[in-house]
């Protein structure tokens, strides 16, 4: 019997276990406010290096020529990562749950992923976090001169493991939501400032011929993919943040509340995507201006040089909305991993009960903080001096990774656990292929280019 045809004959049983999570009735404002959270969350993570260096990068380098790049990146990602809030609402399990039903093999390989990247990806999000920071105390204190990034480093882990101790899963959501709204209305602001300056004229749907066929700037554009709009680990976390969002509010959110509580907060990524190469293009294209590859002095680089071409007046404005951005991230980034790896060794030691209270060790998840806390540390203070370099590390391991996190999002939410309702349609699948597929030829493309160069 075909995959497909197996799953349907063995969906009833999956309806009976899961409930009500399975349910994809009409939403109501309500309940629909009860189901608000994760995607926030999901926001806050994904709105961070992509954007505000990935980005801001792709504008001061080639005006609005790999805007394209950006708006591709985000259409192709789509299904994968909101197939895990998807797959949370219609089984009450997490996406972990899936890879387990797939076999010991699929967990395996998570982990593997998992272990090869977060130390990686937790020190350049708390690395550009603790540089705006020291440049935000060296505008207020000059005198003092640049703070140190690898004790603010520490500083801003140790802030985000406290919040995360004292509040849970409570604080996370309350704190990023507000956030997240600052940075929103902060940076729509500094793009408004910035658009009379924008090169439209170097607007391009595809990148030149040339770019694509030069080695150093088809690295540069991988780069920018591999974080585009996140990385797919992120789809596990928001399959764990939707069942913690269950558990706090007591409200079973219905598949289509899930996925639009998703949608809200992918549109708002993409549309911050979009602002953040506006005003690299704005400010920066063509300023004969390189990069300074030290943290500190990056983070002091890009404020001002926006405030030198708006007005010193817009420099609170840039550094709220620059920090507010990173800190969302290194916060959200924080619980991400050691939620993920806790659920990890449950899922090894067994099924997750449809609905159930939160199974996973603290013991573990404490452990798996710290342990990502000091390995993180470690990766800044080897790599401190080189800030460009840290980023593209990491999004372009992230990007090498892609292909098998997506195919196994793609084979969770069609197994039989999942209500044949509550499953992707015809389209959805189809567009989840061709994110996979993509996801393979640009990982080869940047192995083979970074090989020839």
């Amino acid at each position: 019997m075909p995959e497909e045809g197996r799953d349907e004959a063995r969906a009833p049983t999956a309806t009976g276990a899961s409930g009500a999570a399975g349910r994809t009735e009409r939403t109501g404002s309500r309940t629909f406010l009860k189901a608000l959270g994760p995607g926030v969350l999901w926001a806050g993570a994904a709105v961070g290096v992509s954007h505000l260096v990935q980005s801001t990068r792709a504008g001061a380098g080639f005006g609005l020529g790999l805007l394209g790049v950006v708006l591709f990146a985000c259409l192709f990602k789509y299904p994968a990562f909101q197939f895990g809030p998807r797959y949370a609402a219609a089984t009450g399990t997490s996406l972990l749950e899936g890879y387990r039903r797939q076999g010991p093999w699929a967990l395996a390989l998570y982990a593997l992923v998992t272990l090869g990247t977060m130390f990686t990806v937790q020190a350049t999000v708390v690395a550009v976090t603790a540089a705006l920071l020291a440049a935000m105390i060296d505008r207020i204190r000059p005198a003092l001169g640049p703070a140190p990034v690898i004790p603010l480093s520490i500083v801003l882990t140790a802030v985000g493991a406290g919040l995360l101790l004292v509040g849970h899963y409570k604080w996370l959501d309350k704190i990023v939501k507000v956030v997240v709204g600052v940075l929103t209305v902060t940076t729509l602001i500094a793009t408004l400032l910035a658009l009379p300056r924008v090169p439209f004229g170097t607007l391009r749907l595809l990148p030149a011929a040339d770019w694509v066929t030069t080695s150093l700037i088809a690295v540069a554009i991988c780069g920018l993919i591999g974080w585009m709009p996140s990385a797919f680990d992120i789809s596990i976390w928001h399959s764990l943040w939707t069942l913690a969002r269950r558990r706090e509010t007591g409200h079973a959110p219905s598949v289509r509340e899930a996925v639009l509580d998703f949608d809200v907060g992918y549109v708002g990524t993409t549309v911050l995507a979009v602002c953040f190469v506006l005003m690299g293009a704005g400010v920066m294209f063509e300023s004969g201006r390189e990069f300074a590859p030290q943290p500190a002095a990056f983070a002091a680089q890009v404020i001002a040089l926006y405030t030198e071409n708006l007005g010193a007046w817009t420099g609170p404005i840039i550094a709220l909305s620059a920090f507010t951005v990173m800190f969302s991230t290194t916060l959200t980034v924080i619980d991400g991993f050691p939620r993920a790896l806790a659920t990890l060794a449950s899922r090894f030691g067994g099924p997750e009960t449809p609905g159930a209270p939160d199974d996973i060790s603290r013991r573990i998840y404490w452990a798996a903080l710290a342990t990502l806390g000091a390995g993180s540390i470690l990766v800044i203070a080897f790599l401190a001096r080189s800030l460009p370099r840290m980023v593209d590390v990491a999004t372009t391991l992230s990007l090498v990774t892609a292909p098998p996190l997506a195919w196994l999002n793609h084979r969770a939410i069609i197994g039989a656990e999942v209500p044949q309702a509550a499953r992707p349609g015809r389209g959805l699948r189809a567009w989840s292929w061709f994110s996979i597929w993509t996801s393979v030829v640009l990982a080869v493309y940047y192995v083979v280019t970074r090989l020839a160069g």
